[in-house]
């Protein structure tokens, strides 16, 4: 079985789901497509290869310029319609995926729309607190930018700068379909920028991004598990139940104002 993210609204209603998976002797995957992002997958490279050394900071965005609130989304007629369950459960997915749970977490729910009709909070910025790094998961809904920000990554080696969004969304939106020609592969104005740290000085070079298996892999990874190979199950619901705490534990940071432990 496999549920679309965000999963469910509760981390409860996330155990109770997982248990009844278990129950019924049923697999239960989440589709958290972009653990294969073509610009995740490359930063993911330069952190395991030790472009970056230690990573201090992580900066991971999806902000865009929406100024007006959309009508009729089918997004806001849901229990968890607001964007920290959107686009932030992607964004913390890929923090949680590459690095485990946090220590703590500090969580900002606001509304950057002039006019927000609805009762969800169009934007969020989220401080997961780690030993030793600090990662910042924003959604924003006003920015004016005509390349908006991607990562901003920063090791004690180097750092990976990338802007604009996988493009397989586009493409799919487009009508391309995966395994046509060209399909998930970013044109060379899109790659990022890589920075390294040697003998003192800092040398920039402009990096390709990584030819991904797309998001088709998810399906290819379900198949497996589906055949006997539970290890390929393509994201673990215990993962996407964790994420969904991580939220709560934002929402409950932002009314009350302050850092929360995990």
């Amino acid at each position: 079985m496999i549920v679309e993210k965000p999963f469910t609204p509760t981390s409860q209603e996330a155990k109770e789901l997982i248990a009844l998976a278990k129950k019924e002797n049923r697999l239960l995957s989440v589709y958290q497509n972009r653990r294969w992002d073509s610009d995740f997958l490359t930063l993911t490279k330069y952190i395991k290869n030790g472009s970056l050394g230690r990573v201090i900071e992580f900066e991971t965005h999806i902000d865009r310029y929406r100024p007006e609130a959309p009508k009729g989304s089918w997004k806001l007629e849901q229990p968890a319609g607001a964007v920290v369950y959107d686009l932030g459960t992607h964004l913390i997915d890929q923090v949680v995926h590459l690095y485990g749970l946090p220590k703590r977490i500090t969580g900002l729910l606001y509304n950057q729309r002039d006019h927000n009709p609805s009762e969800f909070e169009d934007s969020c910025t989220v401080l997961l607190h780690y030993d030793g790094m600090l990662a910042t998961v924003k959604a924003g809904v006003v920015s004016p930018e005509v390349n908006q920000l991607r990562y901003w990554v920063r090791g004690d080696k180097g750092s990976f700068k990338k802007y604009h969004l996988d493009c397989q969304e586009e493409q799919l939106r487009a009508g391309m379909k995966p395994g046509d020609n060209g399909y998930g592969l970013e044109p060379k104005e899109r790659y990022g920028v890589l920075n390294t740290a040697k003998d003192g000085k800092i040398e920039s070079e402009v990096v390709p991004t990584v030819e991904p298996a797309t998001y088709a892999e998810f399906y290819r990874k379900f198949a497996r598990a589906l055949g006997g190979d539970i290890s390929q199950l393509p994201v673990d619901p215990t993962t996407a139940a964790a994420v969904i705490r991580l939220v709560e534990l934002a929402k409950e940071s932002s009314k009350l104002g302050r850092t929360l432990d995990v």
